[in-house]
């Protein structure tokens, strides 16, 4: 099979490894260079945890991610996947469900009381009488690395090519067909739109105005060298257990990457990705209660990022858009922790094969069908859609 694929990020790069290991031609198109450091997949990292309180599927399909990542730095004979655990601060009556859901699923775990948290990271501070729990199957995984490798696996492998500075603008999923800005067009015998924020226009209104365009800013930190060794030994924290806040340590010469749920805010459209003044004075003020030695001094760069998600759940949607053709709006960080279960997924998708169950409802859950509508450019399509929480 010829499979088209639109989109270097993340989703669409897996799923072309994939698809090229099953032993199909693949050609994967992109506006801008492969891999583009203004894709929504782009970063120095991106967490792989597997706890979500109150989501047993979830928290084993994560499980299962952390494994074929690991899995994926084997085919790929790269390194890309630092395992340092993730720390998760939690009130003390959801510490044992935490704990039984995580072991459940195979992933060691150690509750640590708020007088181990206070001497074991004297350099931050939780949530007065907090505790957390540390798992073993998590860690950051250098962002950049893994597009990267994945670009350059695809570049060497006589079945696939990869074409960058090729801008869509119109789909016609009955012939699997993709128009050029040029005016070319390409065909294949399937063809996914992975599709980055900016690409919604191309999904047609009725799927595209169910979907929500979030800025998230971020903030990165050079820590003082005294200090580094301390800090590069920590796991990666989710939950600080105050105002939303997170960190990633500094590790293979990343630097400290800091944020906060509250930097997350709706969007109308992409603008640059330039951090305003007022967020990163907002977000060093919101962090500075959790990491007291925390300087203006430290900060070297800041990001903002975009990521589209279905504004019902959060999470991703999966588009059928016909016979062979499908579309997949990511959510994120979300996105990217799954990846491999969701390139795995759509891989067999487009190639005929029955699809593995990964866990989240979007990709497992039978289609629903949705009115007809027209994609940006040119054609007609028939399409049904899957929605569901990341």
């Amino acid at each position: 099979m010829r499979i088209v694929i639109v989109g270097g990020g993340v989703i669409g790069l897996l799923t072309a490894v994939d698809c090229v290991w099953a032993g199909h031609h693949v050609v994967v198109v992109d506006q801008a260079n492969i891999p583009f450091a203004g894709s929504a997949s782009y970063d120095r990292h991106r967490v792989v945890r597997g706890l979500h309180l109150g989501d047993p599927a979830a928290t084993a399909a994560a499980v299962r991610a952390h494994h074929q990542w690991i899995g994926l730095e084997y085919r790929l004979a790269t390194t890309f996947y630092q395992r340092t655990g993730a720390l998760t601060a939690l009130p003390d009556d959801t510490l044992a469900a935490a704990r039984e859901l995580l072991s459940r699923n195979g992933s060691r775990t150690r509750a640590v009381g708020p007088a181990e948290l206070a001497s074991s990271y004297p350099h931050l501070r939780f949530s007065d009488g907090m505790s957390a729990l540390h798992e073993s199957h998590a860690g950051v995984l250098l962002a950049d690395r893994v597009l990267a490798a994945c670009a350059g696996w695809l570049r060497r492998h006589p079945r696939a090519e990869v074409r960058p500075h090729r801008r869509v603008v119109g789909i016609d999923a009955d012939e699997r067909t993709v128009w050029f800005a040029g005016g070319e067009t390409l065909s294949g015998d399937a063809l996914l739109v992975a599709a980055g924020p900016w690409s919604r226009a191309l999904l047609g209104p009725d799927v595209a105005d169910g979907l929500t365009l979030y800025r998230q800013s971020m903030l990165y930190c050079a820590v003082p060298e005294p200090d580094l060794l301390a800090w590069s030994a920590i796991p990666t924290i989710p939950s600080l257990g105050r105002g939303g806040t997170w960190l990633v340590p500094p590790v293979a010469g990343t630097p400290l990457k800091l944020s906060a749920s509250s930097a997350c805010r709706v969007e109308a459209e992409v603008g640059d990705f330039t951090t305003p003044a007022y967020w990163r004075e907002r977000l060093l003020a919101e962090l500075a209660p959790s990491i007291p030695g925390l300087d203006p001094s430290w900060l070297v760069d800041s990001r903002d990022c975009y990521y589209l998600a279905d504004t019902a759940t959060g999470g991703p949607v999966l588009t059928v858009l016909g016979e062979g053709a499908l579309a997949y709006a990511a959510c994120g960080g979300s996105s990217f922790k799954f990846a491999p279960l969701i390139a795995r997924s759509l891989a067999e998708r487009l190639t005929g094969a029955r699809p593995t169950p990964t866990g989240l409802e979007p990709l497992d859950r039978a289609a629903a069908p949705v009115p007809a509508g027209a994609l940006a450019g040119a054609g007609s399509w028939n399409r049904s859609v899957m929605r569901g929480v990341s």
